[in-house]
């Protein structure tokens, strides 16, 4: 939250935090942030916030009673990009889907082909 409200850095801009490893003994934090933008304006908020990393750790030890405050180290999640790169190429590989007037027909189909091949009678139920 220190990110988005208290940090002024204004190369600091659509950074969102996607996961955070601690080590075992809580002295190395690595922050993934995932940052939209092309890569200039991702190499642009990494750089600002690796130089807040000591203010933003200035709060993490105000609101954490551990011995020691972990040593913050921020690291580009690229597995957004990623995941879109994939969906763009998945798009052109596979065919597209078939339009929802064919796909409610063929939904339709199959009782009447079983109709069909009962003669038009429809099974009747034991009484």
């Amino acid at each position: 939250m220190a990110i988005l409200a208290e940090l002024k850095d204004p190369r600091v801009r659509d950074v969102t935090v996607t996961y955070v490893e601690v080590s075992a003994d809580l002295r190395h934090a690595k922050i993934h942030v995932s940052v939209m933008g092309d890569e200039a304006k991702q190499r642009l908020s990494l750089t600002g916030l690796r130089s807040a990393a000591g203010f933003l750790q200035s709060k993490i030890a105000k609101r954490i009673d551990t011995r020691y405050t972990p040593k913050i180290e921020f690291l580009l999640d690229q597995g957004v990009k990623k995941s879109i790169e994939v969906a763009r190429i998945l798009r052109e590989v596979l065919p597209p889907p078939p339009p929802p007037d064919e796909e409610e027909a063929e939904a339709e189909s199959p009782p009447a082909e079983a109709e069909r091949e009962q003669g038009g009678e429809q099974a009747k139920p034991p009484s």
